[in-house]
């Protein structure tokens, strides 16, 4: 579910100097790298006091204190073997426990945790993909070094193969100022778009293959991966003529007023062995009993939906970003998380404006919502994979969240991060409540060590 850490002033810095070729060439003593070595290690904790809660279901978040703890650690290989192919291998090790098993909220408050209630850490193969770039004419441009990313030049105007396993967000959805738990916003419905249902197993990874062509203002992409065989689940349908995720988006990058801006459309379809609610509903009111969406699921079903994305550059300390989300909220929430409406807004502040350059801070507003279908589903006692309540009176989800990083030393980062949550899993009989995190971030690579490339 992670894409790379990346300071958001390096990200908009990125834009301006590479795609529009500002200051964009080759340093001449920087030689293509043909491998390289990072390290990152994240925790965050967070904590819940009481709230309003006149009744829980199996799946609510429970109206008790919590206090947990999350980590995630992560070696990231990049390899060269020739000119314009690029192999990157990163193993992780995960661990924590979520509130009340990472259930209750349709905007899950900590996006380093995926939907594993288990508190051990495990390690896994997190990406193993191969990329490989065809260039058309004689233009470049210069990319830096970063997780998964080798430096030195990449064809301008080209077309890119990527296979093997990663995350689609790795390449979708991307936003300057939203997109990494690890240095940024860590809730689900802010970190990605809630409303894309991408394909990915419980802990956020697939195997599929992602197309681009790349040109200097625009890109497009198209994506497919696997879907899980059930809905959060670790195994994958291998039926993949039937059951899969297709995605494809297109991205303008522009200047304003010299300031770096972007806009990205995405549309999506799954294809999986899944359930709907209209369904769900009609068998439970013949059979009278509660609705249970695993009764309904068939091979094949489709899920479909768009997306669109926004970051500006207003100032070179200041940015402001937006996303807006829907799908058909029929089918089943399979894979990611149970949105089918978002709208989300935020500012970001880099501390360049009081002297501290790798400090950011930044708030933003999300609202979160359900199809009215969706919503007589839950209503009924019916359950998703992490939200059920047993009854529900809907109102959309809504939660604030700010975030103040700073850089301590070195690599590492110390941030607190505050969230308001309004109407928890769409239901305004209970909560509102409030959740403070502190999150701890250490990243290094191979030249931290003094080694040469």
């Amino acid at each position: 579910m992670i894409k790379l850490p990346q300071p958001i002033a390096l990200a908009c810095l990125f834009y301006a100097h590479t795609v529009y070729g500002q200051d964009a060439s080759q340093p001449e003593s920087m030689q293509p790298e043909r491998w390289n070595l990072f390290y990152q290690a994240t925790s965050i904790g967070q904590y819940h006091g009481t709230f309003h809660s006149p009744y829980s279901g199996p799946f609510s978040l429970q109206n008790y204190t919590e206090r947990d703890v999350s980590l995630t650690t992560t070696l990231f290989l990049g390899l060269r073997p020739e000119t314009n192919t690029y192999i990157y291998v990163d193993p992780e090790i995960a661990g924590g426990r979520g509130f009340s098993g990472v259930d209750g909220l349709a905007n899950s408050s900590n996006g380093e945790l995926p939907r594993v209630a288990s508190a051990a850490p495990k390690p896994y193969l997190a990406r193993l993909y191969v990329t490989h770039d065809f260039g058309f004419g004689s233009a470049k441009e210069f990319v830096e070094r970063d997780e998964n990313q080798l430096a030195g030049d990449r064809p301008l105007n080209r077309y890119s193969i990527t296979a093997g396993r990663f995350t689609l967000t790795d390449f979708f959805d991307d936003n300057c100022y939203t997109h990494d738990p690890r240095t940024q916003f860590i809730g689900w419905g802010v970190m990605f778009n809630g409303a894309w249902d991408y394909p990915a197993d419980v802990r956020g990874y697939t195997w599929g293959w992602v197309h681009e062509l790349h040109l200097r203002n625009w890109s497009l992409r198209y994506g497919s991966g696997a879907m899980p065989r059930e809905a959060n689940g670790l195994r994958f349908d291998r039926r993949l003529l039937r059951n899969r995720g297709d995605v494809v988006e297109g991205e303008y990058r522009y200047l304003a007023n010299q300031h770096a801006g972007t806009l990205r459309v995405l549309g999506y379809v799954n294809h999986a062995a899944a359930g709907t609610y209209a369904d769900s509903i009609q068998l439970a009111k013949q059979n009278h009993t509660i609705p249970d969406i695993t009764e309904t699921r068939r091979v094949g079903t489709r899920k479909y939906g768009t997306a669109i994305s926004f970051d500006q550059e207003i100032s070179k300390a200041i940015g402001v970003f937006g996303r807006l989300g829907w799908n058909d909220g029929k089918t089943e929430s399979f894979a990611f998380t149970a949105i089918d409406r978002l709208a989300t807004g935020g500012i970001s502040f880099n501390g360049s404006r009081w002297h501290r350059p790798d400090d950011n801070a930044a708030a933003e507003m999300t609202f979160s919502g359900i199809s009215g279908v969706h919503a007589s589903y839950l209503a009924m006692g019916g359950n998703d994979f992490l939200i059920g309540d047993g009854r529900l009176q809907y109102a959309p989800e809504s939660i604030f969240e700010m975030y103040y990083s700073a850089k301590l030393f070195g690599g590492f980062f110390a941030s607190f991060d505050l969230q308001h949550v309004a109407n928890p899993a769409y239901n305004q009989d209970r909560g509102p409540l409030w959740i403070p995190s502190v999150r701890l971030h250490w990243e290094m690579n191979n030249r931290s060590f003094g080694r040469k490339r």
